[in-house]
């Protein structure tokens, strides 16, 4: 089936009950939530579920394109799956997109009995045989969020927005200008965790980076990250600099509405940079294991650095070197290109503030 028979072909389908499968990760969620409002316009008047895990449900709830939230518990066993299962086939959905394409995903898309179900190329561990379709050219040489968007191209609407919609509260607003507020500008936020080891720059040398800052620095960061956090605040103290932690100490909705209020984000490879990115902010992205250009958010206005050693951009969850080289990647990115780059992220975005 070429480009244009897909979109005739999906557009015509007379959807009513429409399933997103993406429970995680983070950056993938947000990287694509735009897919929300692209399937309200193809299908308006159908009625979008997004099966999400339940500790980032928050971030989906109040979309305005969205008609319900299921929470998915990841270590929930057998009993809490089975019952997912069930919601799922309850649904009767016409038509799934499982973005995920993993084991337990594809058991899901299967659940639902809808008659059409999407997958993409990634999809492993025998996920692609649950789906109907897989659309073309979303294999692992594509950029995440491009890769998303393909859903979107494959739909005829490429030309929508693809810009994130959070439904961040007054209440979540007044919370983060309440915060900054008085604090010297410009307000840095940095992020010194990442799912993997082999992802996380160390925690002192986000601190190199960042002394010297004519501003303020924001910690940010979940509660099991707090011993990093804890890290960056020892080494900054010294500086003199205002510096403000809030790292286990704000929702997703807040850490949304706070990355969004800030002027730079200097983040490793993480969730947290893609919501920086998603809400506008301008990041420093720190690349050991993984790729900048396959992982990394797209535009000009960030500033993503990659280490240069031979098993760059790996994706190895664990080093795979020994001895000397272990972890070499961390070694091998200096403080100093950090420091460069966020002084180039920070000139930029005041070059567009005064144009």
């Amino acid at each position: 089936m070429d480009d244009l028979s897909r979109v005739q072909w999906l557009r015509a389908l007379e959807a009513r009950r429409i399933a997103i499968i993406k429970p995680s990760a983070l950056g993938d969620v947000v990287q694509a939530l735009p897919l929300a409002r692209v399937l309200r316009r193809a299908f308006p008047s159908a009625e979008i579920s997004w099966i999400v895990n339940r500790e980032l449900e928050d971030l989906l709830v109040g979309h305005p394109c969205l008609a319900e939230t299921i929470p998915f518990v990841r270590r929930g066993g057998v009993r809490k799956f089975a019952t997912l299962l069930e919601t799922l086939r309850s649904r009767r959905f016409d038509l799934v997109f499982d973005l995920q394409g993993l084991l337990r995903t594809g058991v899901m898309t299967l659940a639902t009995g809808a008659r059409v179900r999407i997958g993409l190329e990634t999809a492993r561990e025998g996920s692609r045989w649950c789906c109907t379709d897989l659309i073309p050219h979303t294999g692992r040489d594509v950029p995440a969020h491009a890769r998303y968007w393909r859903i979107a191209e494959t739909l005829g609407l490429a030309g929508e927005s693809a810009g994130v919609e959070i439904a961040i509260t007054p209440t979540e607003r007044s919370w983060v200008y309440e915060q900054l507020r008085g604090l010297p500008r410009p307000v840095v936020a940095v992020h010194a965790g990442a799912g993997w080891a082999t992802k996380r720059w160390p925690a002192p040398r986000f601190a190199a980076a960042l002394k010297g800052l004519a501003g303020t620095v924001v910690v940010v960061g979940s509660k099991a990250e707090l011993p990093l956090a804890e890290v960056v605040m020892t080494e900054l103290k010294e500086s003199g600099a205002p510096i403000l932690n809030l790292a286990g100490r704000t929702t997703l909705r807040q850490l949304a509405s706070l990355l969004g209020a800030v002027d730079a984000v200097v983040s490793n490879d993480s969730g947290p940079m893609h919501l920086a990115a998603a809400m506008q902010t301008p990041v420093v992205g720190v690349f050991t294991c993984t790729s900048p250009r396959l992982s990394g958010p797209g535009g000009a206005q960030h500033e993503l650095v990659a280490t240069s050693v031979a098993c760059a951009a790996s994706y190895c969850k664990k080093c795979p070197q020994r001895g000397a080289a272990h972890l070499a990647c961390f070694e091998a990115l200096p403080v100093e290109r950090v420091r460069m780059a966020l002084e180039r992220v920070l000139r930029k975005s005041r070059a567009v503030d005064a144009g």
